[in-house]
């Protein structure tokens, strides 16, 4: 009996990929590439990450597919339709990344709060007074409220860590999060998330309806010494509208790890900004992280197999 043909990609963990290729035929290749062309056309199935569109035009061109893994979470290069009108099953990595991205968070923060050096020589007392002084965090975590824009797997983790710096918590989202689910956080409407939040951190959904979700009208109530993390999905924020509001408050830090496009080009509108500091969609990079994530080739399998996924994407009707 012949095993199903699986086209990964872009790259997995080794375990997992040892684990899929024990069980199906694997072309590792990225669209374009001479062995993608060859076999897209007889692929049962494939495995991505970030960076291949799925698209009724790459659809067209594999027919066998029965089911497509997203070797991660966010679903925004699926056309999530079109799959469903082909009858390709979707399935992705729900809450691999989650402690990642959440830990992830608080580097990037006590990156913009904690100022401090790392010695390579002696100094004399002068210069020993003049740093210890100069390196002096004008704020700390427990005086600060964390604003959390969407309360699912990562921002609960990352309002469980805010509480645990004795933070106040705050968070906006659109379903009601069970008080034992909250670590304390507190539920407020969207203005006064924007209103009190001298962090802001967002961790919404990629669906449409949150395209520019946080645009100029929202920037405009934050606080003009807030720090602004986006570290969700580039189509989220509006870097046009955050470009502005960094410009107009020099006193607000804007993080971005996500954007759109990704990379982003010369004329991105948050570069040559001295208070925007742009990363390259790292959140989720750890070891753990992309193992958890790789292992989607589980669900791929149980699907080929005439199996219900543990993780199906939500299928539009």
């Amino acid at each position: 009996m012949s095993l199903p043909l699986v086209i990964v990609t872009e790259p997995l963990a080794p375990g997992p990929l040892s684990w899929l290729r024990e069980r199906a035929d694997i072309v590792e290749a990225a669209p374009g590439e001479d062995a993608y062309e060859a076999n897209i056309g007889k692929a049962d199935a494939m495995v991505v990450r970030t960076y291949t569109i799925i698209d009724d035009a790459m659809l067209e061109r594999g027919p066998n597919l029965k089911v497509i893994g997203r070797a991660g979470v966010a679903l925004d290069n699926f056309d999530l339709p079109a799959c469903a009108r082909r009858g390709v099953t979707v399935v992705h990595a729900l809450g691999s990344n989650a402690s990642a991205v959440a830990e992830y968070v608080f580097a990037v923060l006590f990156d913009a709060i904690r100022p401090r050096v790392f010695l390579d020589k002696a100094l004399d007392m002068d210069r020993w007074n003049t740093a210890r002084v100069d390196l002096i965090a004008p704020r700390q975590l427990e005086e600060m409220t964390l604003g959390v824009f969407g309360m699912g797997r990562i921002g609960r983790r990352v309002a469980r860590t805010g509480s645990a710096f004795n933070m106040r918590v705050i968070y906006n989202d659109l379903e009601i999060i069970p008080e034992d689910q909250r670590w304390g956080a507190e539920p407020v409407p969207v203005e006064t998330l924007l209103d009190e939040s001298d962090v802001l951190t967002i961790h919404t959904d990629d669906r449409p309806a949150n395209r520019n979700l946080m645009d100029a009208e929202k920037f405009a109530r934050c606080k003009e010494d807030v720090i602004f993390l986006s570290c969700a999905r580039g189509l989220i924020v509006d870097a046009r509208a955050l470009a502005g509001f960094l410009r107009a408050t020099p006193g607000a830090t804007g993080i971005c790890d996500v954007h759109e496009p990704e990379p982003f080009p010369a004329d991105y509108p948050l570069l040559g900004l001295p208070n925007a500091h742009l990363l390259p969609h790292i959140a989720a990079a750890t070891e753990l992280a992309k193992t958890n994530m790789s292992w989607v080739v589980r669900d791929v399998m149980r699907v080929l197999n005439g199996e219900a996924p543990e993780h199906p994407a939500p299928m539009p009707g």
